[in-house]
């Protein structure tokens, strides 16, 4: 996946709002809360996403992804290397991110998000 169809994908999802932290990091939110980042210029640098406790443990074991930097104690991972999944579960990550976030939004947020 690269990062036009990285973004296409991320926009598609309600609610969804990008933008650049940190001079070099590109950033997809609901509801003001990250679910997804990468690279500004290119995915393939690596994608963070969170995940259940479960399955930060399974993925983590994996060659070519590893704990987050700063927030891996949220059960953030960072693939390093596309090639450790697969398109279709990169996409499965990345809704299952961002259902963990917007599940944790206030009520009233949510309801605004369609």
């Amino acid at each position: 996946m690269n990062i036009e169809e990285l973004r296409e994908f991320c926009i598609e999802l309600p609610g969804v709002t990008e933008d650049v932290k940190w001079g070099n990091d590109l950033c997809f939110s609901v509801g003001k809360k990250m679910f997804t980042v990468t690279g500004v210029s290119d995915a393939e640098g690596g994608i963070s996403l969170k995940t259940t406790p479960e399955k930060f443990a399974e993925l983590t074991e994996r060659p070519g992804i590893r704990p987050a930097h700063y927030v891996a104690r949220y059960h953030w991972i960072t693939v390093d290397d596309m090639a450790a999944v697969s398109e279709d579960e990169l996409r499965h990550l990345i809704r299952e991110s961002y259902q963990l976030v917007f599940d944790k939004l206030p009520a009233k947020i949510k309801k605004t998000i369609t």
